[in-house]
Parts: structure tokens; sequence; C-alpha cells
């Protein structure tokens, strides 16, 4: 088997962002036939704080949260986001086929390893979730909490929303398939063009858009997805999770509507939990209600 072919978006993509002080940090992630990718990540806040890790989704990068993290900090957290495979300033493999969803499950495995995460909340939108409640079913014992933000855990044996259906046709089929305009269409408050630009600065050409086009493939939305199995043993895990679970749903997203109730209901950590209704936001809370969202997070954190 030959070495995993990717690309590396040029620094200078990243030069003075709106809002994004923040300084780059890399680890390390092992891959196939002995390729070793970079994973970018931000890292804020005091080393002794409590640590809030934050998981993006499809197709944005760790700016989604360049509003979140402030309030954290000020609260005393320490904020760490990192950028998946295929997104930000991460090594983003070219061929499609090289993103499976067990491998995004383990470029982050890797990563809190790697970083010795103890004790953390887990905040996971979109697809960080689909990652991170896999993560936090597999390594329970590093995790003390989560915030659970439009979201959810499919194993393929309910069918997928006409939403999702009409985004994963879009995904394939779109000739410009541009982060920045998806992000802007997807909210409810305004998005200026240097935030616009900002999403789509990971990916210069289509070359490095592999990832972001595989992702809505890899949800499971059949019972004999390869994922399936995975994640009813995830599922399993989760029901038996008695620390802190809060959902942070927003009142306008068709994708995940509806799927904050399955979670408080199944799982025993958000059973007489406060779980905030996200007013005036859609997909992209993070964006459309940065504050309220910072709030929301806070509460996992006793």
């Amino acid at each position: 088997m030959s070495e995993m072919e990717f690309v590396r978006t040029p620094d200078e993509r990243f030069a003075n962002l709106p809002q994004y002080p923040f300084a780059p940090h890399y680890v390390p992630v092992p891959c196939a036939a002995g390729t070793t990718l970079r994973m970018h990540y931000v890292d804020e806040g005091s080393r002794e704080g409590r640590i809030a890790l934050l998981l993006h989704g499809e197709p944005t990068w760790s700016f989604l949260y360049r509003n979140v993290i402030p309030p954290l900090l000020a609260a005393g957290l320490r904020a760490i986001a990192p950028d998946l495979i295929g997104f930000g300033r991460s090594d983003k493999p070219v061929r499609r086929e090289d993103y499976t969803y067990q491998r995004h499950v383990d470029w982050v495995r890797a990563f809190v390893e790697s970083l010795d995460l103890r004790e953390a909340v887990l905040v996971g939108q979109d697809w960080g979730g689909l990652i991170g409640l896999r993560i936090v079913a597999e390594m329970g014992d590093r995790f003390a909490g989560v915030v659970a933000a439009n979201t959810f855990l499919p194993t393929g044996d309910s069918p997928p929303n006409e939403a999702f259906l009409r985004w994963q046709a879009y995904a394939q089929r779109s000739a410009d398939f541009s982060a920045g305009a998806i992000v802007a269409r997807t909210c409810v408050t305004p998005i200026a063009p240097e935030v616009v630009a900002a999403y789509d600065a990971p990916f210069p050409d289509e070359r490095y858009k592999a990832g972001a086009r595989q992702f809505p493939m890899l949800v499971p939305i059949r019972p004999d997805d390869p994922a399936a199995a995975p994640n009813r043993n995830a599922w399993e895990a989760l029901r038996r999770w008695h620390k802190p679970f809060v959902t942070a749903f927003s009142d306008g997203d068709p994708i995940t509507r509806g799927a904050e109730g399955v979670l408080q209901q199944e799982i025993p950590g958000a059973l007489g939990r406060h779980h905030p209704t996200i007013v005036g936001a859609s997909h992209f809370l993070q964006e459309d209600k940065p504050t309220e969202l910072a709030a929301a997070i806070l509460t996992a954190f006793v």
C-alpha cells in the first residue's frame, strides 16, 4: 500500500483573519501506510484551567469557535479547538476514499491521547458530535461532561430527513463547493465578506476539498453502513453515561431538529439538567449566537 497523498494549505492563506488572533499549534497523528498527518489546533487559556474541547463539523474549522472562546477564557477555562483532518490548517488527504468515519474517530483519539487530555468537557457540533460522541463513548474516563450542539449519533436504523438528503446531494453535485457560501446561506445572522473568505481560506482549490466533499457520504443512513455497528456500540456506552450531558440546539436547524429529545431521553447524564434552546440561530449556532452557546457550555462544568 502506498503512502497517503495529502496537501497542506499555505500559511499565508490564514494571515489577518477577522477575530481569530490565536497562535497555531500542531500534533502529528498516524495514518495509513506509515503516513503521519499534521493536525492543527487552537489552545488558549490557563494550562491549569478545566478544558473545553471544541469540535467543529462540516465544512468549517476552528475559526467557527472564534467568538465562543473568549467567554470561556473569561470563566477561567482552557479552550482547545482542533481542525479535523481535511479542514482548516490540518493536512488534507487528496483522495476521497482516504476519508472514513473510523479514520476521523482514530485521528481525534490520537489527538486526545497526544495532548493527554483529562477531565475535559467535549463540545461537538455537526460532525464534531458524530465524532466526539464516539470518542466520549470509547474514552469516557478522559471526559467530565458533554455539550451536544446541533448534532446526533446516527446508526442508519432510521431514515435521514429530506433536509439532509438535499445537503448530501448538493455536496456531491455542486460545481463550486464554497465553505464560506455554505455557512453564509445557512446562518440567520448576516455574514461579512471577510468572514466568508475565512471559511474558504483552507481550500485554495478543489484538490483541497476531498474531505469536505466526502463528509456527507460518511453519515450512516443504512443499518449495514460500516459505521452503523460502532455507533450502536457507542450508544450502549452513552446509555451508561451519568456525567453532565447538555444539549444546546438552536431553534432553526432543519438538519438536526428533534435529535435533542432523543439525546435527553436516552442518556442518563442529561436527566434533570437544563437544556437551553438557542433562539434565533440556525445550524451554525457558533456564528449566530456565540455568547449563548458559551453560556450553555459553562453549565456542563459542575
